[in-house]
């Protein structure tokens, strides 16, 4: 009886993995594809650069550092912008 109860035990094992594999397929399946993982990551990059000059020019009373912070932020905009384009194409 005892060789019984191990085959329950083993089925159930393997059904257990079954499922964990059919949710990581699934899982992977949701992910969107990324065609250039180093074109995401700069865009990324420039997204926190753009929040940390926003952040600058809240705390910047300077009118002449104020323009420069603005004209680098419009910049950012720019490559963003085209950036997300080129991950698009």
């Amino acid at each position: 009886m005892g060789d019984a109860g191990e085959g329950l035990i083993d089925a159930d094992a393997k059904i257990q993995e079954r499922m964990e594999e059919l949710q990581l397929s699934r899982a992977q399946a949701r992910k969107p594809i990324v065609r250039n993982p180093e074109q995401v990551q700069a865009v990324e990059s420039l997204r926190l650069a753009r929040k940390d000059m926003t952040r600058q020019l809240e705390a910047t009373t300077h009118e002449g550092r104020r323009a420069q912070i603005k004209q680098a932020i419009a910049s950012l905009d720019k490559q963003i912008t085209q950036g997300e384009k080129a991950l698009e194409a």
